[in-house]
């Protein structure tokens, strides 16, 4: 039987790619967006493969009944990808607290009451695969995006901890860490504020570039989809993939820095330690 695939913010970008390339590979998939009208040409060409439902994914019971569905129409769930998500640009000062709430609401909340809906599921089928969508600045700091990092940083811890406690009921986890996609992300998806002029140099920059950016990102979604599909797959996925060869640069040159800063730092660090082993056990 083919996978049973669930996959949130389907309606646009990376998400719709997702379903559009799963159900053209013969998987069965529900679909889920908002609104989910804006998915009705997927049932149209699709039939009986795609399901539809309503979801804002900071909401628990829509979450419990998305997986329902996908349980009472196809008989299970063997990939859950949490893609729903959002990130505007302002400074930390300029950013207001219900800007910051709203923001990691929906991209580490919502990623983990979806998961939390599908766990059980999953762990009574001893089998599954959740497919986290990080991105680059889950990795490292993102100026201007201090509210999508601190959200995508804590999407990767959360994952890091969801891999090692599946594991043990067959189920695996895959963080994909994004970087530039030609989709609307960068577009009317995102609220540019350049904010104040002392700090134009990483924010309103990061504002300018975004603007000038859009429909010129490196990533195609139809390609990354492929990706995703065969990372589906695999016996044996990785925990984490960037996905674009920006993705790729930007990750091991922060890398790289942190393993500097750590070398150069380390004797500080360690002297911390008592001088005796402590006592015996």
């Amino acid at each position: 039987m083919s996978q049973r695939w669930l996959i949130t913010g389907s309606s646009r970008g990376l998400g719709r790619a997702l379903a559009e390339a799963a159900l053209a590979a013969g998987l069965r998939v529900v679909a889920t967006a908002r609104d989910p009208r804006a998915l009705a040409d997927l049932v149209d060409q699709y039939g009986d493969a795609v399901r539809t439902a309503t979801l804002d994914v900071t909401d628990p019971q829509a979450a419990a009944r998305a997986v329902a569905l996908a349980v009472e129409t196809f008989g299970g769930l063997d990939v859950v990808v949490n893609n729903a998500g959002y990130g505007d640009i302002g400074s930390v000062e300029d950013t207001a607290l219900e800007d910051f709430r709203k923001q990691i609401d929906a991209n580490l909340f919502g990623a983990i009451i979806v998961t939390k809906a599908a766990i059980p599921v999953m762990r009574e089928q001893r089998s599954g695969h959740f497919i986290q969508l990080s991105s680059v600045g889950g990795r490292l700091g993102a100026p201007g995006r201090a509210a999508y990092s601190a959200a995508k940083w804590a999407v990767e811890g959360f994952s890091e901890v969801l891999a090692q406690e599946m594991a043990l009921v067959g189920v695996k986890v895959t963080i994909v860490e994004p970087g530039g996609f030609r989709t609307d992300f960068a577009g009317a998806s995102t609220t540019l504020n350049a904010g104040r002029p002392e700090y134009d140099a990483v924010v309103g920059a990061a504002a300018r570039r975004q603007a000038q950016y859009d429909g010129r990102q490196p990533g195609d979604p139809k390609r990354a989809a492929q990706v995703l599909l065969a990372v589906a797959a695999m016996d044996e996925p990785p925990l984490r993939l960037p996905l674009g060869s920006d993705a790729v640069a930007a990750i091991n040159a922060a890398d790289q820095r942190r393993l500097a800063e750590l070398e150069r730092w380390g004797p500080l660090s360690a002297s911390t330690d008592f001088d005796d082993p402590g006592p015996a056990s």
